[in-house]
């Protein structure tokens, strides 16, 4: 008995010896039991409790309460003291928001947030315009001139936007753009009261804004969002311009009504304040910059590659040089040449029926993140050929739907078949508005720009020539040129274009 005992004491010291921290494992859980049950569970919060003591950090990435004091403590060499404030959160409330709502899709929303801002002060102006010109006696000639004053700083920083963006990051480029737009939103009515010119110079002031957010939010997902979750995430972002024109044309007639015009601009305009705030707060340019991002996160996004370090030179001659990027380019010219024809004449075609014009940006709304979701699934299956599905679906249902008006009887199919082109065309943010992050993603916020740029003088060119074709034609001339554009479109798009990366 006694030989049995004394082996089992030396058996005994041997583990404790090969495992030091054995005992103290054990007496400290023990007192963070203790402890939990002295505080009670009204302190309780995210799966981690408060402790009115040091806690300690073990090599293991473990945090326990420790029986001893700091002196005893420092010798151990297996631990570091750590105050109880900094360490309650090592596997407490934090991990919880990260699984319940990733850092990347804090993001996201940001991002969506801006576009529907966007929209909300670009559309006002369409609806204030009406009194505005009453008020000022301003001619139809001097409304064109106020309405395309936007688009004169609206091209100007398209690819420098991009280029800027890729350079110094996506978060100050866009937040840049965000302040610069809504001040020159809260300056409009100022402006007016002043005369001609500084209104003009006013509304290309919100252009210059707003023409730096599409290249920056490009450059942003580029960068957080992992390839199996790309359409799906700008589906979102883009959705929120639709909305915004939804709201922005909802709220602005009311707010007239009840307030005065200049009450639409004052309002859109603070709200990019409270926008700015949370985007300082939240958003980094890149994963690597965001100290609270979790290290199973940062895997999800990067996918073990390194992450991609700010661009310094733009290889222009080789970007030019790739046949995608001009796919591209001349496909956004024939996407957006339906698109702004349909979005700026609509209310002529309807008649000036409200609900009719915000009927198929709704539809859009709704469609993009339905087309962004079936790409994600499709990407696993069919990986490159997503994009050329996609957009030939952006490009051929709006077409189809077009040829169909001039058949339709009833103002009610009119209204559905727009609707559906509209809709239809909304599942271009899977195919056309991704590619850039696909065959570029260094150089995301550039391609953008580039491509943007011809889309933006599609609209300005193409609202122009609907008006000329309508004074010698008709609505079904118009629908014509657009579907010869879609149908252009879808040509180039599937003999050149491409989802895989020929940029590095």
């Amino acid at each position: 008995n006694n030989r049995a005992m004394l082996s089992q004491e030396l058996c005994h010291r041997k583990s404790n010896a090969l495992c030091p921290s054995h005992q103290q494992r054990h007496i400290s859980s023990l007192q963070a039991a203790t402890l939990q049950h002295e505080l009670g569970h009204s302190r309780r919060g995210f799966g981690c409790f408060l402790l009115p003591t040091r806690l300690f950090r073990f090599k293991d990435n473990t945090s326990r309460a420790s029986y001893k004091s700091p002196e005893e403590s420092q010798g151990a060499g297996a631990i570091d003291p750590l105050p109880y404030a900094e360490a309650i959160l090592v596997q407490g409330n934090a991990s919880w928001w990260q699984q319940q709502f990733p850092r990347r899709w804090v993001i996201v929303l940001l991002c969506f947030a801006s576009f529907l801002l966007c929209n909300m002060d670009r559309v006002n102006m369409s609806v204030a315009i009406l009194p505005m010109s009453q008020q000022y006696n301003w001619n139809s000639a001097t409304v064109g001139l106020i309405q395309s004053s936007f688009f004169w700083g609206y091209l100007l920083t398209q690819i420098l936007g991009g280029i800027w963006a890729d350079k110094y990051g996506g978060k100050v480029v866009l937040g840049f753009g965000v302040v610069w737009w809504s001040i020159a939103t809260v300056m409009t009515p100022i402006a007016a009261k002043l005369g001609l010119p500084f209104l003009l110079v006013v509304r290309a002031f919100m252009g210059i804004g707003e023409g730096v957010a599409m290249p920056a939010m490009n450059n942003m997902l580029s960068k957080w969002i992992p390839v199996s979750e790309r359409s799906r995430s700008l589906a979102l972002v883009y959705s929120g311009m639709y909305l915004g024109s939804v709201t922005g044309l909802g709220f602005s007639p009311m707010l007239i009504q009840n307030f005065g015009w200049p009450s639409v601009f004052y309002s859109f305009g603070s709200l990019g304040s409270i926008w700015f705030l949370l985007w300082l707060k939240y958003a980094y340019s890149s994963p690597k910059d965001d100290p609270e991002l979790s290290e199973e996160e940062k895997k999800i996004i990067l996918g073990g590659s390194k992450p991609r370090e700010p661009v310094t030179v733009i290889p222009w001659k080789l970007i030019l040089s790739k046949p995608p990027v001009w796919a591209l380019i001349i496909s956004h010219f024939c996407h957006n040449w339906g698109t702004f024809i349909l979005l700026t004449w609509m209310p002529t075609y309807y008649n000036q029926a409200w609900l009719l014009c915000v009927l198929p940006w709704f539809t859009m709304a709704v469609l993009a993140n339905v087309g962004g979701w079936i790409a994600d699934t499709l990407s696993h299956k069919l990986s490159s050929m997503v994009c050329q599905i996609m957009q030939s679906i952006g490009f051929l249902g709006p077409a189809f739907f077009l040829t169909q008006l001039s058949r339709v009887k009833t103002p009610a199919m009119a209204v559905l078949c727009m609707a559906c082109s509209q809709g239809a065309d909304a599942f271009s943010q899977s195919g056309l508005y991704s590619n850039h992050q696909d065959i570029g993603p260094r150089y995301a916020g550039v391609l953008l720009g580039l491509s943007n740029t011809a889309g933006v003088l599609a609209g300005v060119f193409g609202t122009a020539a609907t008006g000329y074709i309508l004074q010698r034609g008709s609505w079904d001339d118009v629908f014509k040129v657009a579907v010869g554009l879609y149908l252009i479109g879808t040509l180039v798009w599937n003999l050149f274009a491409t989802g895989e990366k020929v940029l590095d």
